[in-house]
């Protein structure tokens, strides 16, 4: 069931997330295959924490990984993955199920890749979701500074 934080925010755009079974979609490879698309066009969520405490959103196309170089220079620190308890408080969203939608005091990066297609899926605050959106609802949703974050 997708948390009301997130239903608020999409029904307040007009946008209706995908349902699927629980489970089904944790991983960028699954979810593509459960919605039909490609690997890429999944907009996986991913909660890093750098050296000094703070926390940062990276939002990727699920064929991708965070340039560790890259982010470092955004950041001007190190960073390592969150752990799933760290997703859970600092998102409210368990792993597979991260997404970027009412996230406060985290700042989240928009890899300029996913503008490659016309619509992308990122989750929708459960392991069972995928939420069909344009690369320019996701940057107007969330806020997030668009930029080059890919190896």
């Amino acid at each position: 069931m997708i948390p009301d934080k997130v239903r608020r925010i999409l029904d307040r755009h007009g946008i209706t997330a995908l349902e699927f079974e629980p489970g089904s979609t944790p991983t960028a490879e699954k979810a593509a295959a459960q919605i039909g698309v490609e690997v890429a066009q999944i907009a996986k969520t991913i909660l890093l924490r750098g050296k000094d405490g703070v926390y940062h959103m990276v939002v990727l196309r699920g064929d991708k990984r965070v340039s560790n170089t890259k982010l470092k220079r955004l950041t001007g620190v190190k960073h390592s993955m969150a752990s799933a308890e760290e997703a859970l408080d600092q998102t409210g969203f368990p792993p597979g199920g991260v997404c970027p939608f009412g996230i406060e005091g985290v700042p989240i990066y928009l890899d300029e890749g996913l503008r490659g297609y016309d619509t992308i899926y990122p989750a929708a605050g459960t392991d069972a979701t995928g939420v069909p959106m344009t690369f320019e609802q996701l940057a107007q949703i969330t806020g997030g500074t668009v930029c080059d974050i890919v190896d």
